[in-house]
């Protein structure tokens, strides 16, 4: 196990350009299993979850080709099928999260599929009950393997249909539109979620020869065709960290500039940080973050105090509260953060209370926070990262401290940051990566 080891209070300067979307990149690449053809995706992020479902693609079959960093060609022409319902495949898939994603485009494809019960972070229960019910609306049948707690899917004769979702999931929507896409008739789904993943996917499903309508609505169309072949794509720059290295900017920054953000597919991130008091400028596609003396926490217009709270796109992304919570920690106020999906998101802040945050965990989804405004700095401590969120968050209050920190189970950091001691060592932080 690694850890990281920083030294608290160094100021960052300079340019930071964010890595392709992880939450895209795991999409995109499952969906050319729904050809023979070849599928080259740009702006892959070379980070551990992306890699680890690469390889398991390999294992299934696909030909993998890397062209150069973050450009890589899929090519799933002769899948071992066999495989798929291996002990040794399941319990691959049961340590990554993504590999939730193969199942529709298999489904879809192949007719069958089979599912253990993914991995990923420990944030809370994360259901795959949308998933399964949009498959059964389709026509898909389970059966349930206890001795091996997995389920085989069969659908060789899926039919389109009108499905209202329960809840709009990210990870539901892909694969109901994966398996959708090659199904005889009309699918229509509705509550889909729409963030600009789903609407990335749907471009590349398109240009692959499918036909979706409703892009980027929680409305879709999918009239089903009878097969796709290649195409090429890339992928946005991950909004999350584009919003990690927003709070960075401002908590330790001399001014920081994010490169080539997209900002069109931001939605109400950069508001969420203005709510916060944090000052940025934006120069065509790049961010200015300038350095924050001060930033004060705004109030609704009632005077009622602030709160922060996650929603379904286009609402404010809950991958993001974490990183909030720290920020709001130096603000001049006090603001309300609201995890509303994840029952467990938040108990990391008792590492942030150890290093002097004033903050009342008021129950398992809401904390309540008491910005210091710079005059009390955090103290340095000995963490360990739960998950990928609090890691990025936990890292960003280890370097505003004072005194040097130790975070421990770096590994989930590196599942959804691409090298960010050495990126972030570039801008004048100090952060050595060590073996425990």
């Amino acid at each position: 196990m690694e850890s990281f080891i920083i030294e608290g209070g160094r100021r960052l300067k300079g340019e930071i350009t964010p890595q392709g979307a992880k939450n895209e990149a795991l999409q995109v690449i499952c969906a050319s299993l729904l050809t023979s053809e070849e599928v080259r995706i740009q702006n892959i992020p070379d980070i551990l979850d992306v890699n680890n479902l690469i390889l398991l693609l390999k294992e299934i079959g696909v030909k993998v080709t890397r062209h150069a960093h973050g450009d890589y060609a899929f090519v799933a022409d002769s899948l071992n099928l066999d495989y798929l319902d291996s002990e040794e495949f399941v319990r691959k898939c049961a340590s990554l999260r993504g590999s939730v994603l193969m199942i529709g485009p298999l489904l879809g494809r192949f007719g069958t599929a089979t599912v253990a019960q993914p991995g990923g972070d420990k944030i809370g229960r994360r259901r795959l009950d949308t998933h399964f019910l949009g498959f059964k609306n389709l026509g898909a049948r389970f059966e349930r393997d206890e001795a091996r707690n997995v389920y085989r899917i069969q659908g060789k004769s899926l039919r389109g249909c009108y499905m209202l979702l329960d809840e709009a999931s990210v990870t539901g929507t892909a694969n109901i539109i994966m398996a959708a896409v090659l199904t005889d008739g009309t699918t229509t789904i509705y509550n889909a979620a729409c963030e600009p993943y789903i609407q990335q996917l749907c471009h590349l499903l398109n240009a692959m020869g499918a036909r979706i309508s409703g892009i980027g609505s929680n409305l879709l169309t999918i009239v089903g065709v009878a097969s796709l072949h290649g195409a090429r794509h890339q992928v946005l720059p991950d909004m999350i960290e584009v919003g990690s290295f927003i709070g960075m900017a401002a908590m330790v920054g001399d001014g920081v500039t994010i490169k080539n953000v997209s900002l069109k597919d931001l939605g109400i991130i950069p508001e969420a940080f203005q709510r916060l008091g944090i000052r940025m400028e934006v120069a065509g596609d790049d961010l200015f973050v300038p350095r924050q003396p001060h930033y004060v926490v705004n109030s609704f217009i009632d005077g009622t105090i602030m709160t922060l709270a996650d929603a379904p796109w286009p609402g404010l992304t809950p991958d993001l509260l974490s990183v909030l919570l720290v920020v709001a920690t130096q603000a001049r106020g006090t603001v309300l953060i609201h995890q509303k999906m994840f029952e467990s998101r938040l108990f990391f802040v008792d590492k942030l209370i150890d290093m002097g945050a004033q903050i009342i965990l008021c129950d398992p989804h809401r904390a309540v926070v008491v910005g210091h405004d710079h005059h009390i700095r955090l103290r340095a401590g000995r963490m360990t990262s739960p998950d990928i969120r609090a890691g990025i968050a936990l890292l960003i209050a280890a370097m505003s401290a004072e005194g040097t920190s130790r975070i421990a189970n770096i590994a989930q950091i590196d599942r959804g940051y691409e090298d960010i001691e050495a990126r972030l060592n570039r801008l004048g932080a100090k952060i050595t990566r060590v073996n425990d």
